[in-house]
């Protein structure tokens, strides 16, 4: 049974930039800078003909146009348990459309609605009884660094192993945004 999810690639030179900021908090598990990526949709663990249908489904997007992507600094999800360090994007107007569409499509074919809200990120470590002190300090130190910008011409339909995350994922279906 596959586990699938959309999402936007991020450049080699982005992911080299990102991964700068491996490092220096005690206990994160960081993900590999060839497995960066903002995740559009997931679409989780499901069989082989819903699957095809997920990848032939997307083949029929309607979104043609490429997408600027900036990434502007750091933050963390989890509040006061702190669960991920990310790079947060800014300027989400066209990835929200994006994901917006992709939900419909996977309704349509009758998967179930994302249980989470979109905020498109890059996650660069994955945090588990990390200090919130101590997220709190590399975040004061590394939270903000010039904005990076790129163009996605294309989103993907990723496959990956059931683990802990942070990959390695495979592309599974390439989709054209030009």
């Amino acid at each position: 049974m596959p586990r699938l999810f959309t999402g936007i690639e991020i450049p080699a030179e982005i992911g080299l930039a990102l991964s700068a900021y491996r490092g220096g908090l005690p206990g994160a598990r960081w993900i590999d800078p060839e497995n960066y990526h903002i995740t559009l949709r997931f679409i989780g663990d499901i069989d082989a003909r819903t699957a095809d249908d997920v990848a032939s489904i997307l083949g029929d997007s309607r979104w043609r146009e490429p997408i600027d992507v900036t990434i502007e600094g750091l933050d963390t999800f989890g509040g006061s348990k702190p669960r991920a360090v990310f790079a947060r994007t800014s300027g989400n107007g066209e990835l929200n459309d994006l994901q917006a569409e992709q939900e419909r499509m996977m309704r349509q074919i009758g998967l179930p609605p994302e249980g989470r809200k979109f905020t498109p990120h890059v996650t660069l470590a994955r945090l588990k009884n990390v200090s919130p002190i101590d997220v709190a300090d590399y975040m004061a130190t590394r939270g903000h660094f010039p904005k990076l910008t790129f163009t996605a011409h294309r989103f993907v339909l990723y496959s990956s192993k059931a683990s802990t995350g942070g990959g390695p994922y495979v592309i599974e279906a390439a989709y054209p945004l030009s």
